[in-house]
């Protein structure tokens, strides 16, 4: 049996769990010789640490979002010489990680957030850490905090994050595999039969779970619609499920939240638009169903960053708050042209896409576990991207 270990950070839900979840499930339903687990580092240093960490993390984005975003940039884009300022972390969680790894014996580590590969960066040039590591990045960018340095294999998001990773560290492009961001195998790929067909036009609206991000202004204004109907996401944030609920008006719709991924897919199946923040699997998984995406707001730091890229390549459009919202979605939504450029945009995004499809996935992961020659991974992405061709004709 073989072990598989993946590393997200802090317990909140995030993109970071949800990509490691999403791997984890087709793995275990791929091989029944594989131990695939899920820890996070700071948990597993200290338990109230973690929580005063996640809980100090949303209060200072919903207080004070310009300086987190300000914090962001400053500790997020250091560049290697200046990272010396930070250094006072290292020892206490290197210890921790080897420790770690010391009492589960992975075969493999699948890091999903920057911290934990910047660690095993850390020890593999020290030479105390002979285990294969991936990274798998959750959003449309690299961040300095990821560790590049003796990491074996790198699943990006785009051609453009593959560029950036060559050119600025010189990571050699075999060891670099275009993914996209993976989302669960339960979030089943646009099928056209299965286009809705509405009177009115359904949009799912989603980004009211934390209670962050000013959904209860938009949904202010939207009282008002005429022509367009609504279902809220609202997740855990009760107190936004009660309110909407309160309003008793047909058109928006409240849903509490949801268990499972095949409920989410079903409900994408059911709408004809998304308005939501850049997160990048929500995004990832609007794209795999090529649903219209709006974005209505976005966190500072991370979802700033990621909206840079969704907007340069087109793949979102933006609303505009100062504009009447409704007829924002309405002019977007019957413009054949603008649907047709944005149809173009996600085209050319999933083109780039080199191991297209959970199987490819796989196979990459496995071949990373079972250290097999650089020219498998180049020989994965051959075959994919042959499969890709000949669906496309």
């Amino acid at each position: 049996m073989k072990k598989i270990l993946f590393l997200p950070l802090l317990q909140m839900p995030s993109g970071h769990h949800q990509v490691a979840e999403a791997l984890m499930d087709v793995l275990k339903n791929h091989n029944d010789n594989l131990i695939v687990k899920k820890i996070d580092l700071l948990s597993y240093t200290n338990k109230s640490l973690e929580k005063v960490i996640s809980n100090g993390y949303l209060n200072w984005i919903r207080y004070a979002p310009e300086t987190y975003n300000r914090a962001y940039k400053s500790f997020f884009y250091l560049p290697d010489a200046k990272k010396q300022t930070f250094k006072w972390y290292q020892p206490l969680f290197l210890k921790k990680m080897e420790q770690l790894l010391l009492e589960e014996k992975p075969d493999l580590l699948v890091c999903t957030h920057g911290f934990p590969s910047q660690l095993l960066s850390i020890l593999k040039k020290k030479g105390k850490c002979g285990i294969p590591v991936i990274n798998v990045y959750t959003d449309f960018f690299v961040n300095s905090v990821w560790g590049k340095t003796g990491i074996d294999a790198h699943f990006v998001p785009s051609q453009q994050v593959k560029e950036t990773l060559y050119k600025k560290f010189q990571i050699p492009k075999h060891q670099m595999m275009v993914t996209g961001i993976p989302v669960h195998g339960e979030i089943t790929r646009y099928d056209e039969a299965h286009k809705p067909k509405h009177a009115r036009p359904k949009i799912l609206i989603a980004g009211g779970n934390s209670g962050l991000g000013g959904i209860g202004k938009l949904l202010d204004e939207l009282k008002q619609s005429s022509e367009l109907d609504y279902l809220v996401l609202c997740g855990k944030n009760k107190k936004l499920y009660e309110e909407i609920l309160s309003w008793n008006l047909e058109h928006i719709q409240p849903l509490p939240y949801l268990t499972s991924r095949s409920a989410m897919n079903d409900l994408y199946e059911e709408v004809d638009a998304v308005m939501s923040k850049p997160g990048g699997v929500t995004v990832s998984e609007t794209l795999h169903k090529k649903l219209p995406t709006f974005v209505h707001s976005m966190l500072p730091g991370q979802e700033k960053v990621n909206m840079r890229f969704l907007k340069e390549q087109k793949l979102v459009f933006v609303i505009d708050q100062e504009q009447p919202i409704e007829q924002q979605l309405l002019t977007v939504l019957h413009d054949p042209k603008k649907m047709k450029e944005w149809e173009q945009a996600i085209d050319s995004y999933q083109k780039g896409i080199e191991l297209d499809g959970q199987e490819a996935v796989v196979e990459a992961i496995l071949d990373v576990l079972y250290q097999q020659p650089q020219s498998v991974a180049s020989e994965v992405i051959r075959t994919s991207a042959v499969l890709q061709r000949a669906g496309a004709q």
